[in-house]
């Protein structure tokens, strides 16, 4: 209620009963107070979630560390040959928060290779990065989708290139520390030969074949020594056999073994020393189906998002991730015209799904079990421009041969 129209009702009300004058001063100005006390302040509209463009994150959040090992963990899934990737820390986030359908979260991840093959399908806490004389990184982009009422977890896409070390700068910290030479060179495939015959001899039944090298690296000192790790599978015959034809096999990798050939022959002696040869090798567990047919695109992550542990969603079908791993040359291997690009362009990891600056959409129902279609709003990956300023996050591992991207 208006001043003026307060104060020609006081006055009213003082013309008509004067001889209660005192009672009604004290009621109409207990009136006045209350009418003035109803006047609600003005509503404050609440904060609302931003859903129609990309939200920076904090680079350290424990839901973005949470999300960004999820998207690790489906990147080494999908891949068939090579070695897991470790976060080494998370360079930028984004989150384009879309109402029911929950969020997209675009993320640019710093990563470092492991000891751990793909095909051992090891928890990635129980992978370390390899040493750092042997070091290969890089960084990935990807696409992550998240409905926490719905329990959904899936990778739609994602891309990465990666690249080992300087051999220059690692020996100028260590000259006498293995470096990484061709696979294809002969002593390379002397050494896997040799130490591959050793694990069969000492084997009770089985036999095992070399299928591929996956690395290798040489020293010279203290001695010249070849370090290799290859894939092996089952020979089509057994220790038992005298000899069998070792035909080529469609049977998938059991295991990868580690061995070594170590020669003194260059060393002046009147009696050579003979070559010195080790092997360990490491089985696969067989990765028996999941009853009930789980999705593999969608899964629980290495860590719970806080406040909500999410668990896997299962559907009849799956759409693989879009994405590769590439592996690019030593830095110090480009051409000299390329070598003062900057970290970005060292790294040059594109994932564009769509250009249209509106967005378009992709369809998810396959992981919904409901009638209704379910189309996620991908945007065009975005730049460096408006990242938080929390990002990029702190290192897990500082090595001073790896050119930060």
């Amino acid at each position: 209620m208006g001043g003026p129209v307060l104060a020609a009702l006081y006055q009213l009300i003082l013309d008509l009963v004067p001889y209660r004058m005192g009672l009604l001063r004290l009621l109409v100005l207990c009136t006045l107070a209350a009418c003035c006390m109803a006047r609600s302040p003005p509503v404050q509209p609440l904060p609302q979630r931003p859903f129609s463009g990309l939200h920076p994150l904090g680079c350290n959040d424990s839901q973005v560390l949470a999300v960004a090992g999820f998207a690790l963990q489906n990147i080494n899934r999908d891949q068939k040959d090579g070695y897991m990737l470790s976060l080494n820390r998370v360079h930028d986030v984004r989150e384009h928060y879309q109402e029911d359908m929950g969020s997209l979260f675009y993320l640019t991840l710093d990563v470092l290779e492991t000891g751990c093959h793909v095909l051992s399908r090891k928890a990635q806490k129980d992978c370390k990065p390899r040493m750092f004389y042997e070091s290969v990184y890089g960084q990935c982009k990807a696409m992550f989708h998240i409905n926490k009422p719905r329990r959904v977890l899936y990778l739609p896409a994602y891309n990465c290139t990666l690249r080992p070390v300087s051999k220059r700068k690692t020996h100028m910290m260590c000259p006498d520390c293995p470096s990484p030479i061709d696979l294809s060179a002969p002593s390379v495939l002397e050494a896997a030969t040799e130490s591959l015959a050793k694990f069969n001899s000492k084997s009770p039944s089985k036999k095992y074949e070399l299928v591929k090298v996956t690395k290798a690296t040489g020293q010279l000192m203290p001695s010249l020594s070849y370090h290799v790790e290859y894939l092996i599978r089952e020979a089509p015959c057994t220790q038992s056999q005298a000899s069998c034809s070792l035909q080529p096999s469609d049977s998938e990798p059991v295991g990868i073994c580690q061995g070594s050939l170590s020669s003194m022959s260059y060393v002046p002696l009147i009696q050579p020393l003979e070559n010195s040869v080790t092997v360990t090798c490491e089985f696969f567990e067989s990765q028996a189906q999941v009853p009930g047919g789980e999705n593999p695109a969608v899964t629980q992550g290495p860590q719970k998002l806080p406040q909500k542990n999410i668990t896997p969603t299962s559907s009849p079908s799956v759409t693989a991730p879009r994405g590769s791993i590439q592996h690019l040359p030593d830095l110090d291997d480009k051409p000299e015209e390329s070598k003062g690009e900057s970290p970005e362009e060292a790294f040059p990891v594109q994932l564009d799904l769509t250009t249209n600056p509106q967005g378009d959409t992709l369809d998810v129902s396959f992981l919904y079990l409901e009638p209704e279609e379910k189309k996620l709003v991908v945007l065009p990956f975005p730049g460096k421009e408006q990242r938080s300023a929390e990002c990029p996050g702190p290192e897990k591992e500082r090595n001073p041969v790896l050119f930060s991207p």
